[in-house]
């Protein structure tokens, strides 16, 4: 659709309601919604992604591709009821698949879990839609021989992302983001 690709994994037990929300026929599927909440963000969305997200009831994981903007969006529910993979091949490509086989033999020991209640997008890197305001930490995999071989993620409950002033403080807009 659009040349945009979409693998859904899992279910949506609110995907009929998402449907209604979101203009669609009652015959839409999960991958289809969530091409259709993606563009809409894309496009004129006045929510973050975390938000649409949050509002996501069922277990599921997603990986979708954006064929003209050359980007990838994956996110995987809070529940752990569906299991993603991610690591680094050879090449240095990123490989994410629910295949733990493929993901063994494609990045050999650089590879972990994907995190669950997260999202990762190529231009906002991985962060937490349960916990958006967090910042997410890496922890080291080590293999049974004391080899590191990856990471793992875990939200960072003692530190915050950057937010935007509110209006009427004495912030200065102008450098807000150039510290973070």
């Amino acid at each position: 659709m659009d040349d945009i690709y979409c693998i859904f994994l899992g279910g949506l037990d609110n995907l009929c309601t998402l449907n209604k929300q979101y203009g669609l026929t009652k015959l839409a599927n999960e991958p289809m919604f969530v091409i259709q909440a993606y563009k809409t963000l894309r496009d004129r969305g006045p929510y973050p992604a975390h938000s649409v997200l949050k509002d996501l009831d069922g277990s599921f994981g997603f990986i979708l591709y954006d064929l003209k903007a050359k980007t990838v969006f994956v996110s995987l529910s809070a529940d752990g009821g569906v299991k993603l993979f991610w690591g680094i091949a050879a090449d240095g490509s990123v490989v994410i698949s629910d295949n733990l086989g493929v993901i063994k033999s494609s990045c050999s020991k650089s590879f972990a879990p994907f995190p669950t209640g997260c999202m990762y997008h190529t231009e906002g890197g991985l962060m937490s839609f349960e916990h958006p305001k967090n910042k997410m930490k890496a922890i080291s995999r080590i293999d049974s021989e004391g080899a590191m071989c990856g990471a793992t993620f875990k939200v960072d409950i003692y530190s915050k992302t950057q937010t935007m002033p509110r209006v009427g403080s004495e912030a200065n807009w102008a450098t807000w983001g150039q510290g973070a």
